[in-house]
Order: structure tokens, then sequence, then C-alpha cells
């Protein structure tokens, strides 16, 4: 109730307690924390150091805020519901926490909140946050937990650093079976041996009235303490939080848990009711097998008793990444990453089955580290502006890994990599911007700021990263830099597919001094519309200074199809070249004979009618046709990708009508396909007829271009594709090649 270290604690709940009844809130209406999420990033980010720690009979040491001196204001905005339905906050009252924020000055903001969709730059949270970073005040904010998929990121504007969550040393345990094979995985709750046991499945120790479905994933009430007592009980990870499955486990009188991915995914350690080990496939499903033998036993160790260990830090799979789709890729987030997996730190006791620390993991425990950090950089650096503090810390990163321990070469997922601290404090050169800069960036995305500041082409806002969404030929970017310490600076860039020219190659900087430069991205030998990341470096002072580049290079930009009809015929469409003189190729045309087939409505997936491609580097297009015999038949396509021995689905192509197509631009070499679903059969039948067409284009005559060469650079210009003597009954397709791999396909009939 009185101490140095809280300094203010406030709520704003308006609109959210207006709108929630007090039945349906499980939550104080103060700023006491209602479920833990805010005392976990407030301690993580400045929690007092060298707290001793002990969980479930475990002793984890001492542990250390991020920041231990700084103070922490607390301003409550999000709430939570009973049973978490209706949890959440109303942007009014975001608002009105930001702007309370600002009012009382405080130094750095925390913003562990995301979408699932990326919020615009103009939404009224992010110029919120516009209007803390014009005031001096560094952001902080999670990246979101939406990966691995692409432009899965929120929180991207450029005044706000964007943090991607990476995985720390792991706590591990190991899963020994009777047969002696031995799993390593995830673990924070074997604080000893235990002992050989019975192993079972949930399946198998389900109660009489239990699916076996539920049974499998532990849900609540669904397993039989005769069956699981005394036993070590094989829960399958998916529906229901993981916790609760272990408490589950323990409800019965199960003495351990082996919690299982039947998918690649992350592991996490959580705080389980009994010993729990973490398993990823492979082993998660030899696991699963050997349970359901009879006479299965296994042994939970701490420790990894394996050889193989686990390379850190990855990026989670959770993480959500880029492209940004606000800035449409001109502007890499994430900008960087930090640890956000199983991280121990103070929650809320009433909320986590009276633990005063537990294991979080999200992006929402990363971007507190970036705070913690921020604070400490302004202990030392009071004056300098929250974009001098986000550029050191981005410039003195380290490499993240792969799961193979391999360089994660994705800039989308790790931004400009892992935070060093140790590193962070001698930068060499910042990258400063402010009010203009911001004002420039939204002018040149379009947005009418009424401010009269100038646009600026998003791709030059003056971040310490590089990032083009669309480079037709060349691109000259400009940068300008600010010398922290004074000297020779000497830069190296490289990216590969690219030629990189910086300009000028050396600068001469003061202390404190500020100059540009420019770097002049030019397509090469790279692939068209395929995105390629190298590094921009400037050595000197003794100290290194790095930014990530990534760049889509186009040779054109040009429609990826366009169509026409007639046994002889053209169609004419508008293409801009990045280089004059370079050759327009016209391949084609194929019309692969009609195969007829048949799918039933409803039909499970392994039996959907497949049709796979096997692409090779001579594949210029391919196109699947098909058409239900009946017209009133309806026919869907679904795009697939072989992607380590499994299809992955790709696109939902068709629009209930009785034809659908798929087509592929210049595809990448493997294994594609289309799959024939349908929803329902024509009246009275009890399948629906079709005809498949599989149209390969791997060169061939049939069809002519015009120009032959791209006549200028940068330029419109219009290109001719012409055919004569073509079946008229059904489809036929083309190419229009341009350099590097990019074109169009010309559907004809």
């Amino acid at each position: 109730m009185c101490n140095t270290k809280l300094i203010s604690a406030k709520f704003f709940g308006d609109a959210w307690l207006g709108a929630t009844p007090p039945a349906a809130r499980d939550d104080w209406a103060s700023p006491r924390d209602g479920g833990g999420h805010g005392t976990h990033t407030a301690t993580t980010a400045a929690g007092r150091a060298g707290v001793d720690v002990a969980e479930g009979g475990i002793n984890f040491g001492t542990i250390s805020g991020i920041a231990p001196a700084a103070k922490i204001a607390v301003y409550k905005a999000l709430w939570t519901g009973k049973d978490d339905v209706g949890s959440g906050g109303y942007t009014s009252d975001i608002l009105a926490a930001i702007d309370q924020a600002v009012a009382d000055g405080v130094d750095v903001i925390n913003y562990s909140v995301g979408s699932i969709f990326e919020s615009s730059h103009t939404d009224p949270v992010q110029l919120a946050f516009l209007s803390a970073a014009s005031a001096g005040i560094f952001v902080s904010a999670a990246g979101g937990n939406s990966g691995p998929y692409e432009s899965t990121l929120d929180n991207t504007s450029p005044w706000v650093t964007t943090v991607a969550a990476s995985t720390v040393a792991p706590y591990e345990s190991t899963v020994v079976l009777g047969n002696g094979e031995e799993y390593a995985g995830l673990s924070t709750s074997v604080a000893s041996s235990v002992s050989s046991k019975p192993l079972v499945t949930g399946a198998a120790a389900r109660t009489a009235t239990s699916t076996e479905y539920d049974g499998s994933q532990c849900l609540p009430n669904t397993l039989d303490s005769a069956q699981a007592a005394g036993k070590i009980v094989v829960c399958d990870r998916g529906v229901g939080a993981r916790v609760d499955k272990s408490a589950e486990v323990k409800r019965v009188g199960g003495v351990g848990m082996v919690l299982l991915n039947l998918t690649d995914q992350d592991m996490v350690a959580d705080s389980h009711s009994v010993p729990t080990v973490h398993l990823n496939t492979p082993g998660s499903l030899s696991v699963k097998t050997y349970a359901g033998t009879t006479g299965a036993t296994a042994q939970l160790i701490p420790g990894n008793l394996t050889t193989k260990t686990t390379p850190y830090p990855q990026i989670a799979d959770f993480s959500s990444r880029g492209p940004s789709l606000s800035s449409k890729g001109d502007l890499l987030k994430p900008d960087l990453a930090a640890p956000g997996v199983n991280v121990l730190a103070a929650v809320a006791p009433p909320s986590n089955d009276g633990h005063s620390f537990a294991f979080y993991s999200g992006t929402s425990m990363a971007a507190p580290h970036i705070a913690g950090l921020a604070a400490l950089y302004l202990s030392k650096h009071p004056d300098w502006t929250p974009m001098m503090v986000k550029s050191a810390l981005m410039t003195t990163t380290s490499d993240v890994k792969t799961a193979s321990g391999a360089v994660n070469d994705d800039p989308f997922a790790r931004g400009a990599g892992e935070v060093q601290p140790s590193k962070m404090l001698t930068p060499g050169l910042v990258y400063d911007s402010g009010d203009a800069d911001w004002l420039g960036y939204l002018e040149g995305t379009g947005v009418n700021t009424g401010t009269g500041v100038p646009a600026i082409d998003p791709s030059n806002y003056n971040t310490p990263s590089i990032a083009v969404g669309q480079l037709v030929g060349t691109q000259t970017i400009t940068r300008r830099v600010t010398a922290v310490t004074g000297g020779l600076y000497r830069a190296t860039v490289s990216v590969p597919g690219m030629k990189a020219v910086v300009t000028p190659s050396i600068l001469n900087l003061q202390a404190g001094q500020t100059k540009s430069f420019t770097v002049k991205l030019t397509l090469d030998t790279g692939l068209s519309n395929v995105s390629t990341t190298g590094w921009l470096t400037w050595q000197g002072a003794n100290t290194s200074v790095r930014s990530p580049i990534v760049v889509k290079p186009t040779s054109v930009v040009a429609p990826s199809a366009v169509s026409g009809s007639g046994a002889t015929g053209s169609v004419s469409f508008d293409v801009t070249a990045g280089k004059a003189g370079v050759p327009i190729k016209a391949n084609g045309v194929v019309s692969a004979p009609l195969v007829p087939g048949s799918v039933p409505a409803g039909a499970a997936d392994a039996d959907l009618p497949n049709y796979p491609v096997t692409v090779t580097a001579s594949t210029k297009a391919v196109q699947w046709n098909i058409k239900t015999v009946d017209p009133a038949g309806s026919i869907w396509l679904v795009l697939y990708k072989v992607v380590n021995g499994q299809m992955q689905a790709l696109s939902f192509e068709g629009d209930g009508s009785n034809q659908a197509s798929a087509t592929l631009a210049a595809p990448e070499p493997g294994v594609w396909g289309v799959l024939a679903i349908t929803l329902s059969n024509p009246p009275g039948a009890d399948t629906t007829q079709y005809t498949m067409q599989t149209n390969v284009v791997t060169g061939g005559s049939g069809l002519t271009v015009t120009p032959s060469v791209t006549p200028a650079a940068g330029k419109p210009f219009q290109v001719t594709a012409s055919w004569s003597g073509l079946p008229t009954n059904q489809r036929s397709t083309g190419f229009v090649e341009f350099p590097n791999r990019a074109g169009t396909v010309v559907t004809i009939n």
C-alpha cells in the first residue's frame, strides 16, 4: 500500500464496466490485476532484483526485472469476464489510459495488447501512440500471437517498437519409456524423478460417458480415476487450456502427464498441476503409439538425457509475422525479437491457482523486455529520443536460429534479430526520426494529415532497417545517421540477387554529427516477386552497426493473368519494365485433353480426386480447369503444394458455379496440385460428374507477342499476345514471360 516502486495505479473502464453487468465480471473495479497478465508484464519490465522463486516444490533461483530501479505506473484498461466471456477492452478505455500516461509524464509505455488483424496507422490507438512518441515516450508493443502465418502482425506503426517473441535456454525433462526410448521436451514441473509408472493415453483412461476425442484431450471431467490413478497420462494438445489438462490428471489421481503435439508446433513449459513434459513431433507420435501398447510404462526425469539439444533463441511459432500490410511492405516489421517463451515472472495468485510466479508465453512477454531495456537506456541517456533508443536496440542485435541450428534469414519473423543488452549501449551510430518523419511517412502512404508536411516514400522513412515492398528495376533509398561515437565508418552491403551500392561508402563523423547516405538497389539475378534479404553494416569506432534489408523485386509490373476468346484473336495489356531492351517471350499455347471424373458431396479429404503436377525449372505456368457435366452442378478446387511430404492448402478456388480454375504463374519447383470438391450434387444425382483439364506450359508455339523486347524503363507500354487456330470448345493456356521468371498467364476461351 505504501512503496516507492508502484508510484501510480489507475483504472479505465467506463465503457467495459458500463457494458458488462456485475454478474458477468470476474474482475475488480479497481487497478487490481484480475488475471495476472498485467503483473507478469510489469514485473518483467521493472520488477525488483534478486527475488527468490520457488513454485510447486521447485526452486528456480533468483530472478530480476529488466530495469529493477525503474518505477511503475499502472493503467488498467483490459478486463476479465466470467469464464473469459467478454474479456478484453474498449478502444475508448485504452485511449483514456494512454492519454493519462502521457499526461503523467511516463518515459516508457509497454503495450502487451494486440488484434488478430493489423491495425491501420491511423487507428485511434496507433495515433495515441503517435502523440506519446511526439511527447518523447518510448512505446514497446507486442507484435501478436497469430504466427507462423504471414502478414499477421499488429502494432506496426513506425513510431512504435514492434516486438517478436523468441525462445530462451529451455527448461527440459526427459520421458524415458519402458522400451528404453528417451524423448526430451519442455518442462518446469518435474522437480525430481517420477519413477516408472504405467503409461496410459487419455482416450484409454476416459469415462464411459466421454468420447474418445475428449478423453484424448484430457478435457475437464473426462478421465476415470479407476483408469488413471497412479499412472502417467498421455494427453493430446489441441482443445482446452494446457494447464487444465494436467489439472484433470491430478483430479483423478494421475502422477504425471506427457503433453503431445500431434503436429510440428512450439512447446511450452507451463506451471502444471502434476509433473509434466511437453513433447513435439516426431517423438510425441512415438510416445503415443507406445502408450497404446499393453504394459506400457514411463519415467519422467529432470534434464535432457538425450544427445539432441535445442538451439536458441528461435522465433516462437506463435509469434506473428510480416510483411506489414499497412505499409505495403515498405516498412520492416517486427522491429526486433526478445524473450517471449516460458518467461518466469510474478502473477496475481487468485487467478493463478495460488501461484505468486508463473511461466507465461506470448509476444506480450517479449514487449516488456524491450520496455525495460528502454528504461535502462533512458537512465543513461535521458535526453535521447524514443527512435534513438529504438535504433540502438535494433542495430546491435544478434542472429536468431532455426530448429536445426542454422541462422534464421526471415526478417518478417525476427526483424533486426535478437536484442543484445550487453551491446546496446555502444551503438556507434543511430537512425533518429521525429514528428516530421512520421507525418511525412503517413502522407507517403496516402494519408492526408492536413499538417502541410511533404510526403516521403515510406521506404525512405529513416528507420534502422530497409524495406521495399515492390522494387521495379532500380530504387534508391535514403537514410541519415547520427554519430554516438565519432570516427570513420565504412559500409558493407549484401542482398542476394540484387546489386547494392552505398554512397558514400565511408562516413567521417564527429560525435553528435548527422550525415545522409543512399543505398541503390538494382534487380540482378533475383527472382521476380520473390523477397530477398540481406544486411547493411557500418563498421567503425570499434563497433558494428547492422541493419536488415528486405526487398521484393519485380522485373515488370504486369497483370498476373489476362483472358481472351475465339479461335483467332489477341489481348493487350499495360506493362511497366524496370529495364529497357530485355526480351519478352511467348510460351504455349497448351490445350490438354478433358479428363472425366466424379466426386460425391461431402467426400472425406482423403477421398477427394487429386490432380498433382511436378513443377520443374522449365515450367512456365500451370492451369487446372474443371467443369461439371450437369450445368446445375457446383464445383470447387483446393490448390495445394506438397511441403515436407504434407499437402499444404493454399487457396479455395471457385464461386459455387459449375466451373472453377486454379492458375500458377512461374511457380517454384516442387509438387503442386488441386483437389476437386463439391458441397452438393446436382438434383437426383449421387455424385457430381465433371471434366478436368490440366494445362502445363513449358514452352511451345501458338502464342505470339509484340513487342519482343521492353522498349523503355519505368514507363508504361502495351503488350499484345495473339493466337490462331485454337479449339473453341475448351480452354487454352499460354504464358507471356518477362525477365526473372515474371509473367502473365493468358487464358483463351
